[in-house]
This record gives C-alpha cells, sequence and structure tokens, in this order.
C-alpha cells in the first residue's frame, strides 16, 4: 500500500507514536482501546498540516482523548461542533477494528458534547476570535493518542499498572519531545496535573517552561464553577497570557 510521506515534523512524529502503540497491549480490565491516529488519521493529520507548522510560544498538553472528542474527530479536545465549525476540518472518520457497542464511533455524527474540549476551545475562541490568530503562537497536542474502555467506563492512563504504563509513557514521552523539538515553545501547560507532571518528566533540564492550567473536565467541582475564568487567570498568573 503507497503511504504518503509525512508532510511536516509533528506528522511525522504522529505517525512514530501510532506504530509504536500499535504494538502494545492491555490487560483487563481494559477490554477496548481506541487510537483515532489510526482510524480518524486524516483528520488528525489534517489538524496538524493546517495548524502545526513553525514555531510556537505556548503549547497546551492535553492527557489523552475523549470519548466525546477527538475520540470521534481526531483532534485534541476535539468537541464535534469546534472541529466542524472552527477548525474547519471535515475529514473522513474510520472506526477502530475492535469498537465497545456502548461507545461508538460516529465522528461528526456524534451527538454528545465533549464538554473539555467545549470549554477550551471556547476559551481560546473568545478570546482569539479567529483560529489564525490562535494557532499564530499557540498549539494543542495530547500526551497520550489512546482511549481506554474498562467496565464500560472511560480509563484515564494514570491508572494504567507500572507494566502496561511504562511502555507506553517511553512512546508517548519520545513523542512529546519530537513536538517539542518541532516547535520549540517557550512554555509547555498541562490541562491538569498529569499532563504537567509528564511535561516535567520529559522536559526537565531544557529551557522550555512548564506550567498548568485547570482540567476542564465537568468531573471537576472546581471547573464547573467558571473554567474560563480560572484557567485565563492561572495563565495570566504565570506570565502566559498578560
Amino acid at each position: 500500500m503507497h503511504v504518503d510521506p509525512p508532510a511536516t515534523p509533528l506528522i511525522a512524529a504522529a505517525r512514530t507514536l501510532a506504530a509504536a502503540c500499535a504494538d502494545l497491549r492491555f490487560a483487563p480490565p481494559v477490554s477496548h482501546v481506541y487510537n483515532p491516529l489510526d482510524y480518524a488519521r486524516a483528520a488528525h493529520e489534517d489538524y496538524l498540516a493546517r495548524y502545526g507548522q513553525g514555531r510556537r510560544q505556548v503549547l497546551f498538553l492535553g492527557m489523552n482523548p475523549g470519548p466525546f472528542g477527538m475520540v470521534q474527530t481526531g483532534v485534541p479536545f476535539g468537541e464535534v461542533a469546534v472541529v466542524r465549525d472552527w477548525l474547519g476540518i471535515r475529514a473522513p472518520i474510520g472506526r477502530p477494528a475492535l469498537e465497545y457497542p456502548g461507545r461508538p464511533i460516529e465522528g461528526y455524527a456524534c451527538r454528545r458534547s465533549e464538554v473539555s474540549g467545549k470549554r477550551l476551545w471556547g476559551l481560546f475562541a473568545g478570546r482569539f476570535g479567529s483560529p489564525e490568530r490562535f494557532f499564530a503562537a499557540h498549539f494543542v497536542v495530547n500526551y497520550c493518542p489512546l482511549a481506554f474502555i474498562a467496565g464500560g467506563r472511560n480509563l484515564t492512563p494514570d491508572k494504567l499498572p507500572a507494566a502496561e504504563a511504562g511502555p507506553l509513557f517511553a512512546a508517548c514521552d519520545a513523542h512529546l519531545r519530537a513536538v517539542v523539538d518541532a516547535l520549540a515553545p517557550d512554555w509547555v501547560i498541562g490541562v491538569g496535573r498529569f499532563a504537567r507532571q509528564r511535561a516535567q518528566t520529559v522536559l526537565a533540564g531544557d529551557a522550555v517552561r512548564v506550567g498548568e492550567v485547570l482540567h476542564p473536565s465537568p468531573a471537576s467541582p472546581l471547573a464547573n464553577r467558571g473554567w474560563a475564568e480560572a484557567a485565563g487567570a492561572q495563565l495570566r498568573a504565570l506570565g502566559v497570557w498578560d
């Protein structure tokens, strides 16, 4: 099968990460693993090609795909309406080889809202107006590309046993390093504690500064009391935004 060569360093890095993750295996309670870098590759690479070229001052780092966000659209924090209407990405979405009946891949037809993505991209849209203005100095990527289903529920990668997390994190660390090398940001901002801790581990000794904003998950009472205001205040306190 003919595969076009990577168009950008980020696309090359994403393909390397996808290949590394394809060889990993996860034991129960994990029953299904979704890798949108594979089945939603066209959308993910469209996002990288459009918005991920050149130096960026700030890199926002998420944990892993949400079930109604990147899992459906291939874009980090990819709430359907944001991806389709604000980012303008409408690439075809495939399906994983093994699909959990309670978490079908519906792509742009998914009617569930990814609240975290709606909040995150809503903050950026409200401050910058257009994607072009936001991406002139910023980019968004996830640390881990895989979504895990265990007992019908979403399992985050920080809950994996060490024997499984080790090889996964090694691949994700290498990808983060490649992204940072390509974008040369001044700041890496972890969206939540886990992402910030991984960034600190990977980038220890580097000149790049690492910070954190509150995760916009609806499971967080603090986020539900005005996430955009809280995150904006954190970014201003760090000196990332004025």
